[in-house]
């Protein structure tokens, strides 16, 4: 018995070499055939491999925090599409190259529906990286261009968050054209901003650079404009009034 866990893990069968003795006594108390006994093993094996990719890619993707559909309050704000954000959760646009646009004011969820989105394309076997516009600025003053347009260029979703946040330089302006124009009709984006698209060519610091990246971007895009209330104003209601009866009973 040894032996074989040794030559298991040996051979990188780490899960089966755990899971032997198990199912061995699995397999002799049902009296399972050989065939059956196998193929418990090999499926120990396929859904550790899985859990291992699934937090690998979970971690690569560097989500500010990990929050899914599930968690979303649609009550809140019931002027947003549930149907729709349902339907684009599933990542059928990020296996269709397509890009979602969240637009609307700070804390109507735009941040957690666009990592909910990331998750769930990983859950489907996609890679996702996500960047705020703030981390995009720390990117390139501590990487080369061709690194930076190299990370960018990877994952099968790149979700770039709070678009508008904050000004961008020239060289920033320039590889984010480049991200765009090579990641068109080949990989799919999501961004998220609270400023129109109108106002895009003060954010970008170029009329005809904002132009040339929404014309890309827009091409093949799944809209999504949200309004209504701040979840962050309706969770900090809530801890106050909590503070003031927590007061009252003291």
């Amino acid at each position: 018995m040894e032996t074989l866990i040794y030559q298991l893990k040996s051979i990188r069968l780490s899960a089966m070499a755990q899971k032997l003795e198990v199912r061995l006594q699995e397999a002799t108390a049902n009296e399972l055939t050989y065939l059956d006994f196998i193929k418990n093993l090999v499926d120990d094996e396929l859904t550790i491999r899985k859990d291992r990719l699934l937090n690998r890619r979970l971690k690569q993707a560097k989500f500010p925090y990990n929050k899914t559909i599930e968690d979303f309050d649609f009550s809140f704000n019931p002027s947003i599409n549930k149907q729709k954000i349902k339907q684009l959760s599933c990542a059928g646009f990020v296996a269709n190259n397509e890009n979602v646009l969240f637009i609307g004011p700070p804390g109507v969820g735009k941040t957690h529906l666009a990592v909910a989105f990331g998750i769930n394309a990983i859950q489907t076997g996609f890679a996702v990286l996500y960047r705020s516009i703030f981390d995009v600025v720390k990117d390139i003053n501590r990487k080369s261009e061709d690194d930076i347009i190299d990370l960018f260029l990877k994952p099968h979703l790149l979700i770039i968050d709070e678009l508008g946040m904050k000004n961008l330089s020239q060289q920033a302006t320039e590889i984010f054209l480049e991200v765009i124009h090579r990641r068109y009709m080949k990989r799919s984006t999501i961004i998220a901003t609270n400023r129109p698209i109108e106002d895009w060519g003060k954010i970008i610091g170029d009329n005809a650079t904002a132009s040339a990246i929404l014309d890309r971007f827009l091409e093949n895009v799944h809209f999504i404009k949200i309004t209504g209330k701040s979840y962050r104003m309706k969770n900090l209601t809530a801890k106050n009034q909590k503070t003031i009866e927590s007061n009252n009973k003291n």
